[in-house]
């Protein structure tokens, strides 16, 4: 079978919804819904958004409410969660909520379900107070949801409506060999949160390759990881727009959050040697420059783990930066630069 190339891939757009510095939430939503169009036009495949909770810089905490604004607001593209945290929830209203979504918004709507909280182990017990039995049940909830969304279950006692018999396709996401386990034994598509934890990436794709079982869902195994883009008219501008993201990074590193910032002409003053180290470790998959750069990058990222799909997310200060950044993005499927 022949590599498939980085032309040959859908492309995909994960959202944190973002709050920027000197802005709040019904801006984000607004910046958000903006760039949901733009990229339906251009031809991004999905708009998934992520459930992150007590988080000042993070505005997708109800995810399930900011989807169905996504979906309205546009036409054609799919637009999903990347993901739920499912631990934080019963799995019976996830099942009503996503079944609500799919019969306003049919053959549009994704389910992608994580096993993390989102949050701090604190805002986790508020959230949904035996959380660590929940995660180990992880598993069993997911199946839970797979039998509500069945037509088979219309004569149990227990029903989702809406959502019974309807076909909403469920992603297991996961930034470890755990969840490639999980979603090879399920026959499922599969996720993965290389965007900020590189280490297990490679070995968990290669592991849910080897073990996929074929099911009713899905016939061949099917992997989408999710990057870090910045691209811009030039390298210069690029590695400006980028410093906003290196200051939410060393703010994840060191314990002081805040709304993303504008950038900076540089990080000398705001990262020390060690917090460089770590942002630079933990965003190990960010591409930051031009379309030749970032295409070129993206190539040869793509020769060596054989995607079926790219997402990718983009920290950047300014929203039509942001958009425009996706714009480059776009440009380079078409470039004959992909050719490493």
């Amino acid at each position: 079978m022949a590599d498939k190339l980085i032309q040959d891939i859908p492309f995909s757009i994960l959202d944190l919804a973002p709050i920027t510095e000197g802005n709040n939430a019904a801006t984000t939503f607004r910046n958000s819904l903006r760039l949901a169009q733009r990229v339906e036009e251009l031809g991004y495949k999905r708009y998934w958004l992520a459930e992150h909770h007590n988080m000042e810089s993070v505005a997708s905490s109800a995810t399930s409410v900011l989807i169905g604004y996504i979906a309205g607001g546009t036409k054609t593209i799919r637009v999903g969660s990347g993901g739920i945290m499912l631990p934080n929830h019963a799995p019976l209203v996830v099942a009503e909520q996503f079944g609500t979504l799919a019969s306003l918004y049919p053959d549009r709507i994704d389910l992608g379900l994580g096993r993390a909280p989102g949050t701090d182990q604190v805002t986790a017990r508020a959230l949904r107070r035996n959380y660590m039995e929940s995660a180990q049940d992880f598993p069993n909830d997911v199946m839970a949801l797979q039998t509500y969304f069945s037509a088979e279950n219309r004569n149990a006692k227990v029903r989702a409506v809406p959502g019974e018999g309807l076909d909403i396709p469920i992603w297991i996401l996961g930034s470890s060999t755990d969840s490639a386990q999980l979603a090879a034994h399920l026959g499922l598509p599969y996720a993965f949160a290389s965007h900020f934890a590189p280490n297990y990436f490679m070995n968990a794709i290669e592991l849910y390759r080897r073990n996929f079982r074929p099911s009713r869902y899905l016939a061949q195994p099917y992997v989408m990881a999710c990057v870090n883009v910045i691209a811009a008219d030039t390298n210069q501008e690029a590695e400006r727009l980028a410093t906003s993201f290196f200051q939410l990074a060393t703010g994840i590193i060191t314990g002081r959050r805040r709304a993303l910032q504008p950038p900076v002409e540089s990080m000398d003053g705001l990262w020390g040697e060690y917090e460089e180290a770590a942002v630079r470790q933990m965003m190990k998959y960010t591409f930051i420059g031009d379309r030749k750069k970032v295409g070129s990058e993206l190539a040869y990222f793509q020769k060596h783990t054989q995607l079926d799909e790219l997402m990718v997310t983009s920290h950047i200060y300014d929203p039509e930066a942001r958009i425009h950044s996706y714009e480059v993005l776009k440009s380079v499927q078409n470039e004959s630069i992909l050719t490493a």
